[in-house]
Parts: structure tokens; C-alpha cells; sequence
């Protein structure tokens, strides 16, 4: 067993990681406005003055698990208008495209328990262009593409500084810190390195009087004296070190024009006393927040190292084995790895594997959220809410959070949502599955979960519907975990099937709107998919039967059917359960098939596809004949049963044959549930076989849905014949859009009207694996359409695969797709071998768009790099 893996038995081990944001402003959660304007309540120009409420931000910020003390760089280049303290991005309204982060930095390495970790962020070494993204991103249109930081020049002729950030365990409260800088430029050029410690603001706001404090010891240290923080101490190996302190309170003179008082040093008078040299430090040395401020001056090509230490006791020679330590460290996470990648040889894979399991470990994040103690405000600080106004949250009033989370993205989206953290846990798995496991059975808990039975969406607005793939999520993670590990985790199983017992009670009986076994729930977190809202309210009685929220559902029903069945092995008396599913399921498919006829039904006989269907209040019903992913997702509704597991649940078996000879009406929805399959396996899926044909005939057409990079959210066609619907006076017109949205129906960037989204092509890929998995050779298919290239199901899985794996891998030509045909960062070699694993891609060239490090649902790229996904 590697050492990494024996420190995985021991839960201490990670009592300390990257759980700091890198950006809490502009958070719902921070904002006490009356209105629920949370963009402008707190923002970057106020963040460097402003105490937080509920938690932190920095930059490569580390924090105990309670983030009670946190520790994160801060730099300065003698030139800038204030400190780099946290990273620069615009707001939603800000940003033509939504909220958007400016900054270049990547995460390169990192382990399970956080025994070494690394980073590189690329500051450039002139004036950081604030002004000129906001006001150029400003003047852009929603066509126009977003102005990046590397459009403005600040990167030419190489004048940056490559800053490396380097953590690593000597033991489970015993931290080693190391940042290099490195000046890429042609010139010699100053930098200000400020590690930076400081304790959350948890003392001023009515409920906690205890307020911990630092200060300077005689040998140069910083002395940490906390009640419940194991480290004492923060030594710096620079001899030219001076400490500073201040308080981590807000400046409420400058911010707010309040009366000034003597010795007040707030947040911001470290970065006043760098940047000025003003008296905004305490001179006795000692406050809630303080930092080493080491100058250099750093030569052209040159680079410079700085060791730093966060440590339970003092120590005569802190650094004596430091190197030592490091080195071990970094030998123990190759190990790892390698044991991990075993079966990958391919050093490019290799490298974007390894780079996709550290985004997913540096974006961990401790996520504290009280909605009750939110609404109200506290003692010493009231909440001036209007709910004449928009307050979000109102009916989450329960909900608690408080813990470690993994997060889409900690900047553009450092708030937990609950379907991009099912796929989260896939690639977890891999190197981590019991905190795998942990983050599904945590959103199921009762100071999570609804009392109604729904699942929080996420804190915008926890009450949106996300699809339902929790319970899939569950039982890949639970089938990988037992591969890995030799043995099922059946309490894991049982655990949160009972939990999702209710939130699938809570979807029937909340988004069935007419008790007909058809499922609406608004956008599906499928962004801007529709020719309008599909969370809009209709008019006169109309309302949406949608496609894809119907069969989400259907999924849902197999995926919690096949939980039972895998109980049932060992507690019979799931075989109950697992026959209620099945029944359920039947529902749900004759529901989808008898909906209507022809282009008044969800299946459309003459296109060959699913499309949401429009009830009308007179009775008939309009088919929105839209092509886009929403016909795609009958697809995931599928599940093979061997034959051998059926002979094990006699009572599932009897009862399966009585409503398969019962109820004729429901039989002939499934496909082919009573001739077996290869190797004596049954299937069931809503697609059968030449309704199966027709879809992927759509899917796989280069014209349509199939690019060089995967599949498509929305045909292609559109581009030059939009789509277009009228309804209550308005015309709606949809055209396809393979990268930026040109639409804010739903604000932001989120766009699912042409580019290529991993978590669906994930879902793809697996599904066709299952359907090859029954029908075999016997079902060849046209790959592309219109070739003449007959392949299985399985082989055209494969090169779905491989077409979005090749986003990230370099080509022919040495260039890698995602970033967007950039020279620089395609053949420099300071740039060419990092990897941002965006929220999603251009749909014909794969450039990545969206939050660029959503390696949270694209990192699921590390589990199609394996040689073969795993059932």
C-alpha cells in the first residue's frame, strides 16, 4: 500500500487543505441587501475592506476543516493599484457574458489528503489592466466574445512572474509552504512575497465573544494563539523577513463613513502599509490578521524560493529537514499516481489526467451557509430585509451547511450544486472514494435535504430543479469503490437509497403537474435550451411536458431500481423496492409513448426524435420541434440485467411476470425485456431498437449533433436556419451557438444552445457502452451518418471518447483544442503543458468557454482517459 493510501485510512490527515475560496464577493450568502442584489452588496472594489460572514477567499488559500485560521499568498509588483490578495474577475453585469474571472493560473498537483499540493499563477509584472477588462468587457455586446487578460498585452515579451505555490505534510498539523517566483520577462523586476494567516471573522457579530490573536515572537515567528487551531507557529527561512498585523475587520470609514477611531487597524491596512507605508499597521505587532512581507528584487530568467511554515510547536530549527520532507512528499504523490495510472501510458494523458484530479482536490471548499441565522441577520448586525422585495432562500429555512465541499468552480461558482456534484464524485472515486461517498450521503442529510424530499440546487436558488442523477451517481461510485476496493459498501448503498426514497416521492409528487407520470421542472439546469423560459409561468392554462425531464425520471426510476436489486442480494427484503421501481418505470415510458400521436406526442415518428411538447388550455398540444440535447436524454434511461441476478430474487421475478402478463399495455414498452439478450441479459430502456436507430442517426451527423470534439447541445442546422416559435404574440427564435450565449434568458453565460458539455457526453458515452453491452454486433450503426462506416455501439462510444478527451491533448500539430488556437499557450514552454479544464467547449473548434476552472463535472475527462469506463 502507497504511503498516500495509508494516510487515507487516517480522516486527521486532512484537517488541513485548500479549502479557501478564491473569491466569497458577490456571493448570495454575503449579501445582506434588501432586495437580493448580491453582485453589488459585496464586490472586488470593497472585498479588500470588507470582513466576510460566512467565509474566506485568497489566493492557493489553505484553512483548517473548520476554517477557524487560514493562510494564503499575497503579492505585489510595485506597480498595481492595490495588493494581489485575491484573483481579479468581473460580475454578472459587469461581464458580457456573466461573471467571468481575468486572471491565468493552474492547478498541477495535488493529493487525497492534501500531503502535497501545487500550483502556478502568472502575475504579470506591469500594472494589472482592472480598468481596461471592465470597460472593454463593458462596451461588448452578448455576440461579441469576452476580452481576456492575455488580449490586453500584459503578457507580451514574457513580462510575468511565474509564481509556483508549493504545500506539503510533515505530519497532519505540520505545514510546509514554498513559493517560487520566476521572472519570465527580459528585465530585472521588483516583487513584494506576502504570506498572509489570518483567522475568520466569527467574533463580531453577536453569537461568539472569543477573538483569537497573533503576534510577533522574539525569534522573527508569528505566534498563533487560537483555542481550537493546533498550530502555533508561522516561521519564514527569508532572513529579511518583517511581520505585519492588522485586524480582520471591515474599514467602516472608508466603506461606509463612519467615525474614524484611533488604533483601528482594519483588513486593509496591510495592503495600505505596503502600497503606502501609511500607519495602518500595529505597531505592538499583534492582531487577528499579519503577514511576512519579504522585497526582492527578482533578475531577468531568474528565480527566487521562499520556505515558509505553519507548525504545532516551537522549533529550534524549523527547516531542518524541510527539503528532505519535500522531496519525499513529492515522491509518495508519483507513487500514487502511478499506481493510480497504471494502465494510461501515454504521457500527455498522464498529464491531463493528473491535472484533472488536482482541479478537483483544489477546489474543495469549506461551505458555511446558515439560511435561518442568514434571513434574520444577527444580534449585532440586522438583515434590512424587504420580502415585499426578491429574497432568495425564504423557504430554506432549515438548511445548515458547514462543511467541505467540492466545488464546480472556486471563483466563478464556489457554491455547492447539487447535479455538477453527482458527476464530481465519478472521478473522485478514482482517488478518493470514501469522500466520494461522503459528499453524496451529505446533500441527503436533513439540514441539507428539504423536508419535502428535494435536494438543494444551489444557493442562488436552492429550490431550481437540477436532473435527478444523484441516484446514478450513487451506484457508479458504489460499483467503482467495490472494484477498487474488493468489497461492497453496502451500508453506503443502503444509506442513501433510503434518503433518495424521498426525494424521488418529492419529484412525483411535485413535477408530475397532472398525476400523468410526465415531468416538467423548468430548465433542467439546460440553460437557455428552449425557445423560451421553461420556467416561465404560462398563460391560459398552457403549460410544457418536457422530454427531458421525463425522462431524467425515468433514469431515476432504473437507477433506484437497480439500487434494490443490488440490496436485495443481501436483504431480501429490497426485492420489494426493486419491483416498485420497475413498475414505476413502465409508468413513465407508457406515459411518454401515449402522450399523443405522430407531432402531438414527445416521440416525433417523422423526425426520428424527442421534443418537448406545448399543452395548450383548449386541449391540443403543439410539438416545439426544436432538435437539442433535451431528445438526446431518452437515451440515459437504460439498464441491462443479467439474467443470473434475476434468479436470485425470486419474488422480483414472480411479481415481474405477473405485470408483464397482466398489463400488455405496459410490456410492449420495454424493449425486449422477454428475449435475452447476449450472454442471457435483459434490457429495458425507453428507446427500443428502431427508435434507438432513428435517435442516433440524428446524434451522429456531422451536420447536426456530431462534432470533431463530441456531441453538440443543439443541431447544427440552426445555424443557418434558426428555429422559430410565436406564442403569446412574441416570435422566438433559436439559433444554434457553439460557444458564448447570445441569449440572457437565464443571465450569465450558461448556454446550451450548441457547445459541448461534458457531463451529457459523459452520459452518452456510458449509455451507448450499455446498450452495446446487450445488443452486441447485432446493432451496427452509421458512424458518422451518412459514411457508409457501419460500427457497434461500443466502438462508436470509444471515439465519442476519444473526440472529447482530444480537447485537451494535443494534436498533429502540438496544439491542444481547448485553448482556442492561442500560440503561446499552445507552444510555450512555460504554457504548453497546463491544462484549464473549462465549463464547457466551443462546439466546432473546442475551444473552452465558460468558467475556466470548472474542473469540478470536466474532470470526469480523467475517468474517459482510462482504457475502459467501469460498470
Amino acid at each position: 500500500m502507497t504511503a498516500e493510501k495509508e494516510r487515507l485510512q487516517d480522516s486527521k490527515w486532512k484537517n488541513w487543505g485548500p479549502y479557501v475560496s478564491n473569491r466569497q464577493w458577490g456571493n448570495v450568502r454575503e449579501d445582506y441587501s434588501p432586495n437580493g442584489n448580491a453582485w453589488n452588496y459585496t464586490n472586488h472594489n470593497n472585498a479588500e475592506s470588507y470582513a466576510y460572514r460566512w467565509g474566506e477567499e485568497g489566493i492557493a488559500g489553505i484553512s483548517d476543516v473548520k476554517q477557524l485560521f487560514c493562510f494564503a499568498f499575497s503579492f505585489w509588483n510595485k506597480k498595481d493599484k492595490m495588493v494581489k490578495e485575491r484573483f481579479f474577475g468581473l460580475s454578472n453585469p459587469q461581464g458580457n457574458h456573466g461573471e467571468d474571472i481575468k486572471e491565468i493560473f493552474y492547478y498541477l498537483d495535488n493529493t487525497p489528503t492534501h500531503s502535497y499540493m501545487k500550483m502556478v499563477y502568472k502575475y504579470p509584472i506591469n500594472e494589472f489592466p482592472y480598468d481596461e477588462l471592465v470597460t472593454e468587457n463593458g462596451r461588448r455586446s452578448k455576440k461579441d466574445t469576452e476580452y481576456e487578460i492575455f488580449d490586453t498585452g500584459i503578457f507580451d515579451h514574457n513580462e510575468y512572474f511565474d509564481i509556483f505555490m508549493e504545500y506539503c505534510k510533515a505530519d497532519h498539523n505540520d505545514i510546509l509552504i514554498r513559493v517560487t517566483v520566476c521572472n519570465r520577462s527580459q528585465q530585472d523586476a521588483p516583487i513584494v512575497v506576502a504570506p498572509t494567516a489570518w483567522f475568520r471573522n466569527n467574533w463580531k457579530w453577536g453569537y461568539n465573544t472569543y477573538k483569537a490573536e497573533m503576534h510577533a515572537s522574539h525569534d522573527g515567528s508569528i505566534h498563533i494563539d487560537h483555542d481550537s487551531i493546533s498550530v502555533k507557529k508561522l516561521y519564514s527561512r527569508n532572513p529579511n523577513t518583517q511581520s505585519v498585523f492588522c485586524e480582520n475587520e471591515t474599514n467602516t470609514p472608508k466603506l461606509y463613513g463612519a467615525p474614524k477611531t484611533e488604533n483601528s487597524y482594519f483588513k486593509d491596512g496591510i495592503n495600505d502599509f505596503i502600497i503606502y507605508r501609511g500607519n495602518t499597521v500595529n505597531p505592538e505587532k499583534r492582531g487577528t490578521k499579519a503577514c511576512f512581507l519579504i522585497d526582492e528584487l527578482i533578475g531577468s530568467g531568474q528565480s527566487r524560493t521562499f520556505d515558509f511554515r505553519l507548525c504545532p510547536d516551537d522549533a529550534d530549527e524549523p527547516f531542518e529537514r524541510f527539503d528532505e520532507i519535500f522531496s519525499i512528499r513529492k515522491n509518495e504523490a508519483e507513487e500514487f499516481y502511478n499506481e493510480i495510472q497504471s494502465d494510461t501510458t501515454n504521457e500527455d494523458e498522464r498529464n491531463v489526467q493528473r491535472q484533472a484530479f488536482a482541479g478537483l482536490l483544489w477546489n474543495k471548499q469549506f461551505y458555511h451557509y446558515n439560511i435561518g441565522k442568514w434571513l434574520k441577520g444577527d444580534p449585532n448586525f440586522e438583515a434590512p430585509r424587504n420580502f415585499n422585495e426578491y429574497v432568495r432562500n425564504t423557504e430554506w429555512n432549515h438548511l445548515h451547511n458547514k462543511d467541505i465541499i467540492s466545488m464546480p468552480d472556486k471563483w466563478e461558482y464556489p457554491w455547492y450544486a447539487t447535479w455538477d456534484l453527482a458527476f464530481h464524485c465519478v472521478p473522485f472515486s478514482i482517488i478518493d472514494a470514501e469522500f466520494a461517498k461522503g459528499q453524496l450521503l451529505l446533500l441527503t442529510k436533513e439540514w441539507y435535504m428539504h423536508p419535502n424530499g428535494q435536494l438543494p440546487a444551489y444557493e442562488w436558488n436552492m429550490s431550481d430543479v437540477n436532473p435527478p442523477v444523484h441516484a446514478w451517481s450513487c451506484f457508479r461510485v458504489f460499483k467503482i469503490d467495490e472494484k477498487n476496493n474488493g468489497k461492497p459498501d453496502l451500508l453506503f448503498l443502503e444509506k442513501v437509497f433510503q434518503k433518495l426514497l424521498l426525494n424521488f416521492t418529492w419529484w412525483v409528487n411535485r413535477k408530475d403537474k397532472n398525476g400523468k407520470n410526465i415531468f416538467g421542472g423548468g430548465f433542467l439546469g439546460l440553460d437557455n435550451i428552449g425557445a423560451f423560459d421553461r420556467n416561465m409561468v404560462l398563460k391560459d392554462g398552457q403549460h410544457l411536458e418536457q422530454a427531458d425531464g421525463t425522462s431524467w425520471m425515468a433514469m431515476y426510476a432504473l437507477n433506484m431500481m437497480r439500487i434494490a436489486m443490488e440490496l436485495a442480494q443481501y436483504y431480501q427484503v429490497y426485492e420489494d423496492m426493486a419491483i416498485k421501481f420497475f413498475e414505476h418505470y413502465l409508468y413513465i415510458a407508457e406515459a411518454m409513448e401515449n402522450l399523443g400521436e405522430g407531432t402531438k406526442g414527445l416521440w416525433n415518428e417523422e423526425d426520428g426524435f424527442f421534443y418537448d411538447v406545448l399543452q395548450l388550455g383548449n386541449g391540443d398540444s403543439v410539438s416545439l420541434r426544436l432538435r437539442s440535447i433535451v431528445g438526446l436524454i431518452p437515451m440515459f434511461a437504460v439498464e441491462i440485467v443479467d439474467h443470473r441476478l434475476l434468479e436470485k430474487m425470486p419474488n422480483f421475478r414472480e411479481r415481474m411476470e405477473w405485470i408483464l402478463k397482466n398489463k400488455p399495455e405496459l410490456t410492449k414498452l420495454v424493449s425486449h425485456w422477454d428475449e435475452e439478450g447476449q450472454g442471457r441479459k435483459h434490457l429495458m430502456s425507453i428507446l427500443r431498437k428502431n427508435r434507438l436507430t432513428k435517435v442516433l442517426t440524428r446524434m451522429l451527423d456531422e451536420k447536426e449533433f456530431l462534432s470533431t470534439y463530441g456531441i453538440r447541445a443543439m443541431s447544427k442546422v440552426y445555424e443557418e436556419n434558426p428555429f422559430v416559435f410565436s406564442t403569446h404574440g412574441k416570435e422566438n427564435v433559436v439559433y444554434y451557438t457553439p460557444a458564448e450565449s447570445d441569449s440572457r434568458m437565464f443571465g450569465g453565460n450558461s448556454n446550451w444552445r450548441g457547445p459541448i458539455w461534458f457531463p451529457i457526453n459523459f452520459l452518452i458515452v456510458e449509455s451507448l457502452q450499455r446498450f452495446h453491452y446487450y445488443y452486441g454486433n447485432s446493432l451496427k450503426v452509421e458512424y458518422p451518418t451518412g459514411s457508409g462506416d457501419k460500427r457497434n455501439l461500443d466502438e462508436v462510444a470509444q471515439n465519442i471518447s476519444k473526440r472529447l478527451c482530444s480537447i485537451f491533448l494535443k494534436d498533429e500539430n502540438g496544439q491542444r483544442a481547448f485553448n482556442g488556437g492561442n500560440p503561446t499557450f499552445n507552444y510555450d514552454e512555460h504554457f504548453k503543458d497546463y491544462i484549464t479544464f473549462f465549463e464547457y467547449f466551443h462546439g466546432d473548434n473546442g475551444r473552452g468557454v465558460g468558467a475556466s476552472h470548472q474542473t469540478g463535472w470536466t474532470a470526469t475527462v480523467a475517468k474517459l482517459i482510462k482504457p475502459r469506463l467501469t460498470f
